[in-house]
C-alpha cells in the first residue's frame, strides 16, 4: 500500500476528545480558520524578512554583505526550526496547540522589534551607509544581543508554526473519497492565502515601514500576529484534531537498530515469498518495498523463535512491524527529493536580499516621477500575479489536465516539482541580464528603471506556485500515521537549507573571487563596484544541473514495487484507481 492512505485511517477527535462527528468537524468550514491565521502570520513575517535587509544595513549598520547573511540565516532558521515544530506536534502537543504556544512567542519577537526600532538608546546613531567613509557605529554589545534576541524569538515562533499550519488545514480533509479529492485544492487555497498575505505586506507594510518607520512597521507585523491567533482560537470547536503518536523517532530508530544487529541474516529475494520474515509484513504493493532492502532484516525473526510457541517475545528493538519499517524506508526515499529543492531556494534568498538592493540602485520613480516604488515591494509582484494565477491554475489547467491525465489533482505533485525547477533557472537568467545592463549604464551617470527588475519576480513567482505547492502536497500524502506535521516540517526545510547554502556561497563566492587583491565578487556596498549579475549566472547554472539531478530522483521514486519505471507504477496505479505522487 502507499503510506498516503494510512494518513486518512487515523483517528480524528474534537477539542474535547471526543470522536470526530463527520457533519460537524472538519472541512472547508474548519480550514478557513487556520487559513486565517496562515494569512495574517505570514502578512507579519514577511513584512519583517523581506525588508529586514534594509534595517539591518541601513539603521544597525551592518555591512551590505553581512546584512545579507544576517537575513538569510535568520530566514534560514525559521525554516529549521519547523523540524522541532513538525516534531512537538506529531509527538507530544497536536498541531493546535502547538500553533497556540508558538504564536505566542512570535507574538512576543514583534513587539521587542517594535520596542528596540522605536527607541533610539537601542540603536546606533544615524547614519548614511552609502557614505563610504566608515563613520557609521555598528550595532553591537547589548543594542546587538537585543537585536537578535527580538529576531529570533520571531524565527523560534514562526518556524514552529509553519508546518502546522499546513499540516492541520489539511487534517481537516482526513477520511473519505470526497475529501481526498479535495486535499489538492486545499493545498492551493493555502497558497492562495500565502499569496494574499505577502501581498499585503510587501506593499501597505512595506510602504508604512518606509514612510512612518520601522517602529510602526513591526508594530503593525505585531497586531497581525495577534489577529492571526484570534482566527486560529475562533474555529477551535470544529476542528479534526490528530493526537499526538509519541515520538516519531523511536519507532525510526528501532528499525535502524534492529537492521543493524541482524545485519548478517539472509533476507529473502521476494517479499511475497518472506520465508522467516512474516509475509504480511512485507508483502503488498508498498511502492518502496524493493528499496533499502537491508532495512527488511528489521523483521525477521531469531532462529530460536521459529516455531516456538513458549519462548519470550523479541524486544522491539529486535523485530520490528512492517509499519516502522515503511516508515523508515519513506522517510529515506524522500531525502533525494527534498536536497533537489535547496537550490530552488537559494535563488529565493537572492530576491530577498541582493535583489532589493539592486532595485534602491534603479530609479524607482514611476507615473512621471509621482510616485517611488519601495524596492522590497517589487517582491509583491510575483504575489499580485498568483492571486489570479492560482484560481486559473484550479479551475481551468486542474480540469484540463484531469481529463488527459486521469489523476485526481490533474497533475502529480512530483511532476509540479519538476515544472518549478525546470523555469527557475530563467529567474536567474533575467537578474543577470538586467544587472549587467544596470552597471553598464550607472557607469555612464545614468539610472535604470526599477521595473526592469520585475521578470525575475515574475518567474520565480510562477515557479514558487509549482514548487512550493507540489512539494507540500507530496509530503503530506507520502507521510505515514502520525508524521503528517514532520514531514510537511521538510518543506521548510528546504527552504532552511537554501537560504543557509546562500550565506555559505556568498562567502565562499568573496574569499575566492577576492585570492587577487580584489574585493571580491560581493565584497563591496556599492553594487556599482560588486559583480551581482556573475553570482546570479553561477546560479544559473546550479540551476540547470539541480534540474537533471531531479529527474534522475523522481524517476528512481516512482519506480513501482517490482523496479519497474513511473509508467508501469503509473498504469497500475490508475487501474486501481489511485494517484502515483
Amino acid at each position: 500500500m502507499d503510506v498516503e492512505s494510512s494518513a486518512a485511517q487515523e483517528v480524528s477527535v474534537d477539542w474535547r476528545g471526543r470522536p470526530c462527528a463527520p457533519g460537524r468537524h472538519g472541512g472547508m468550514r474548519a480550514a478557513v480558520f487556520v487559513l486565517g491565521i496562515q494569512a495574517f502570520e505570514i502578512m507579519a513575517i514577511a513584512a519583517v524578512g523581506n525588508n529586514l535587509i534594509t534595517y539591518v544595513f541601513g539603521e544597525m549598520h551592518f555591512p551590505l554583505s553581512e546584512a545579507a547573511n544576517v537575513v538569510t540565516n535568520f530566514v534560514g532558521t525559521i525554516f529549521l526550526l519547523s523540524l522541532i515544530g513538525g516534531f512537538l506536534s506529531d509527538s507530544y502537543l497536536g498541531c493546535f496547540w502547538t500553533m497556540l504556544t508558538f504564536g505566542f512567542v512570535e507574538l512576543s519577537g514583534f513587539i521587542l522589534l517594535s520596542v528596540q526600532a522605536h527607541l533610539p538608546q537601542l540603536k546606533p546613531p544615524p547614519c548614511n551607509m552609502a557614505s563610504m567613509d566608515g563613520s557609521c557605529e555598528q550595532a553591537k554589545g547589548f543594542k546587538s544581543s537585543i537585536f537578535f534576541v527580538a529576531l529570533y524569538l520571531v524565527a523560534l515562533g514562526s518556524g514552529c508554526l509553519k508546518p502546522n499550519m499546513i499540516a492541520h488545514g489539511a487534517d481537516q480533509f482526513s477520511g473519505g473519497a470526497d475529501n481526498a479529492k479535495r486535499l489538492s485544492t486545499y493545498f492551493n487555497s493555502a497558497y492562495f492565502s500565502f499569496c494574499l498575505g505577502e501581498l499585503i505586506a510587501l506593499t501597505a507594510l512595506v510602504w508604512v515601514q518606509t514612510h512612518s518607520g520601522m517602529d510602526v512597521g513591526f508594530g503593525i507585523s505585531a497586531a497581525a500576529m495577534a489577529a492571526g491567533l484570534v482566527s486560529l482560537v475562533s474555529g477551535a470547536a470544529f476542528y479534526r484534531n490528530k493526537p499526538p503518536q509519541g515520538s516519531i523517532f523511536t519507532p525510526i530508530a528501532r528499525v535502524f537498530v534492529a537492521a543493524f544487529n541482524k545485519r548478517k541474516e539472509i533476507c529473502p529475494s521476494s517479499p511475497a515469498n518472506a520465508g522467516v520474515c512474516e509475509p504480511a509484513r512485507l508483502a503488498g504493493n508498498f511502492r518502496h518495498g524493493n528499496k533499502f532492502r537491508f532495512l527488511d532484516k528489521a523483521c525477521i525473526r531469531d532462529a530460536a523463535q521459529q516455531g516456538a510457541s513458549n519462548t519470550k517475545p523479541e524486544s522491539p528493538w529486535r523485530l520490528c512491524t512492517v509499519a516502522e519499517v515503511q516508515q523508515a524506508k519513506t522517510l529515506l526515499a524522500v531525502t533525494p527529493i527534498f536536497a533537489c529543492t535547496i537550490v530552488f531556494n537559494t535563488v529565493l534568498a537572492q530576491l530577498q536580499t541582493f535583489s532589493v538592493q539592486q532595485g534602491s540602485a534603479m530609479d524607482t520613480a514611476i507615473f512621471g516621477g509621482s510616485f517611488r516604488i519601495p524596492p522590497a515591494s517589487l517582491q509583491a509582484i510575483p504575489y499580485a500575479m498568483l492571486l489570479v494565477l492560482v484560481p486559473a491554475y484550479e479551475l481551468l489547467l486542474v480540469p484540463f489536465m484531469k481529463r488527459l491525465t486521469g489523476t485526481r489533482s490533474g497533475i502529480t505533485p512530483l511532476q509540479r516539482i519538476g515544472v518549478g525547477l525546470c523555469t527557475v533557472a530563467f529567474s536567474m537568467v533575467s537578474a543577470a541580464t538586467v544587472e549587467r545592463r544596470r552597471r553598464d549604464l550607472a557607469a555612464s551617470g545614468m539610472q535604470m528603471s526599477v521595473l526592469w527588475i520585475a521578470p525575475q519576480f515574475l518567474v520565480f513567482g510562477v515557479s514558487e506556485m509549482f514548487t512550493a505547492v507540489g512539494l507540500i502536497e507530496f509530503f503530506y500524502k507520502q507521510a505515514c500515521a502520525g508524521m503528517q506535521s514532520f514531514l510537511t516540517a521538510l518543506t521548510y526545510c528546504s527552504y532552511a537549507s537554501g537560504f543557509y547554502l546562500s550565506s555559505v556561497l556568498v562567502t565562499t563566492v568573496n574569499r575566492v573571487t577576492a585570492k587577487h587583491g580584489g574585493a571580491g565578487w560581493l565584497g563591496d556596498n556599492d553594487l556599482n563596484k560588486d559583480r551581482l549579475d556573475l553570482f546570479y549566472w553561477m546560479l544559473a547554472v546550479l540551476s540547470v544541473i539541480n534540474f537533471f539531478c531531479y529527474l534522475l530522483c523522481a524517476k528512481w521514486y516512482n519506480s513501482g514495487v517490482d523496479g519497474s519505471d513511473a509508467a508501469s507504477a503509473q498504469i497500475a496505479a490508475e487501474g486501481n484507481g489511485k494517484e502515483i505522487s
